[in-house]
């Protein structure tokens, strides 16, 4: 078993906290790793240390900034295969979904590498008699990043590319279950040319991420995770003087029109629904057919592509389509809330409750499952399963799909699939929902856009990535001047128009 450690001011660093998390292997449901959980007064440390370090990263200019980046993305894509079994080895996820956490993760990065066109500033010649104005971006100072388990590459990137190369030092405490993915990142940074003490990895749990909102050096939080947390984190943080864009859960439906292609749609909706076990903010968990006949019809489809999914551990092969979710207790409470559907009525036309892996029978494997006449007031559908279990919501009408959608507490996703353009721009018009695919399951926008939900999905009024995280990650200075062409006799004391 491996003890892991804390990255601080360039090197590995031991916890002194004497308090340790246990890093799992989910699929065997065996001990791998143990991480040194922080204290609050190592946080401290490790915040100062960023605050000594981020006024020479600050003053580098940006393009020196972005070739650190141009360096690091170089490294990731040398160690592609590597990043992506760590993320499969204390995640569970398949090899390929592995390397694609690391994948969308760098693409975010090499819209870092032009960061000097996002961080200039603007001009105005002449807004009044010999006055000019004109404003800058500059970095914030030391920002934080709380990222969860179930990316354990892609959000740290999203959120430690951007911050740092706008000129910000960051403490980015990772998921206590995933840790290993952000610290060889860090490892990597430091090869490409970041100078000490600008990242620091602090592993930690409530007493970690309580201390950083508390710390009067941190200037602003970027958080992932769960509802609830994004919630206390946005208050809290907000309550310190802190900027803060906390995104939450996720219930994305996916409406399926009567002229869809019901092939295409049900593809989807397996593909999105089950992929790496469910355990996405922007998997689809409710499908969502007009008419009797399109419901039953997707019944017909969807059910055989499930039960042939091949569900196995990440070393099975690359033809693995899912495998174990990522604690036990997750496992227990997805199972439990599959008892609840079908206490409550639901129609649970594929079970995957018995599910065993064989040779795994520890691990923490889920079966899929599929419900049909699923009904707003269901648990399963009013919370956040976060596991392999799609729901279908039977609609009469597409103004009723839409309102279902819409009447949703949350709002990070959602896809409509339809022959009929007309249909498909009033839905991506109407929606209230921060992002939208149409016959495209799972609309995350590529890295030079912007991630971000509505509702109950997002708290803040900045995205991820993209053009609003430079703007969350630095603030505007505007200078108004004027140069005398010689001596001005006597002081003016009125506060005039720029006439």
């Amino acid at each position: 078993m491996d003890d892991l450690y804390h990255w601080i001011d360039g090197k590995r660093a031991k916890g002194g906290s004497d308090r340790f998390a246990d890093v799992m292997n989910p699929a065997t449901g065996e001990v791998q790793a143990r991480v040194p959980l922080a204290s609050a007064q190592e946080i401290g440390a490790a915040i100062a240390s960023a605050a000594r370090a981020q006024v020479g990263w600050a003053a580098t200019n940006p393009q020196r900034r972005a070739r650190v980046m141009m360096t690091f993305g170089q490294l990731i894509n040398q160690h592609m295969d590597e990043l992506g079994e760590l993320v499969s080895r204390e995640h569970g996820k398949t090899l390929p979904d592995g390397r694609g956490d690391v994948q969308r993760g760098l693409e975010v990065i090499e819209v870092c590498m032009g960061a000097p066109s996002h961080l200039k500033g603007e001009f105005t010649d002449d807004g009044g008699p010999g006055i000019d104005l004109y404003s800058m971006r500059q970095p914030l100072g030391v920002v934080a990043g709380i990222t969860p388990f179930n990316f354990p590459a892609m959000i740290p990137l999203w959120k430690m590319g951007p911050a740092l190369v706008s000129g910000n030092a960051m403490i980015l405490k990772p998921s206590e279950r995933c840790p290993s993915t952000a610290l060889r990142l860090a490892e990597l940074l430091q090869e490409a040319g970041l100078p000490d003490g600008v990242l620091q990895v602090v592993n930690g749990d409530k007493e970690a991420v309580d201390a950083i909102l508390d710390d009067d050096t941190i200037q602003a939080v970027g958080f992932v995770g769960s509802t609830p947390i994004a919630q206390y984190i946005y208050g809290r943080a907000c309550s310190n003087g802190k900027r803060a864009q906390c995104f939450g859960g996720a219930k994305n439906h996916m409406i399926v029109m009567p002229d869809a292609d019901l092939d295409k749609a049900a593809d989807a909706l397996v593909g999105a629904g089950f992929g790496a076990a469910g355990e996405r903010c922007m998997a689809i968990s409710v499908a969502v057919p007009v008419g009797k006949k399109t419901a039953d019809a997707l019944v017909e489809k969807l059910v055989p592509r499930i039960e042939s999914l091949k569900i196995g551990p990440y070393t099975a092969g690359d033809d693995v389509d899912f495998g174990p979710v990522i604690t036990r207790a997750a496992q227990d409470r997805i199972n439990g809330l599959v008892d609840k559907g079908v206490d409550e009525g639901a129609t649970l036309r594929v079970d995957g409750r018995g599910f065993r892996m064989q040779g795994y029978e520890d691990g923490f494997f889920v079966g899929a499952s599929f419900f049909d006449d699923v009904t707003p007031e269901m648990e399963i559908y009013r919370q956040e399963i976060f596991g392999p279990v799609l729901c279908q919501v039977r609609a009469d009408t597409y103004e009723d799909a839409l309102k279902l959608t819409m009447d949703n507490p949350y709002g990070n996703g959602c896809a409509i699939f339809t022959a009929d353009g007309d249909v498909a721009r009033d839905f991506a018009h109407r929606v209230n929902v921060g992002m939208v695919g149409i016959n495209f399951p799972i609309p995350v926008p590529l890295s030079y856009h912007t991630f971000g939900g509505w509702k109950k999905s997002a708290f803040g009024d900045l995205n991820q990535y993209g053009p609003d995280a430079f703007r969350f990650y630095t603030r505007t200075k505007t200078v108004t001047e004027r140069w005398f062409s010689g001596i001005k006799d006597g002081a003016e004391t009125a506060f005039r128009a720029m006439d």
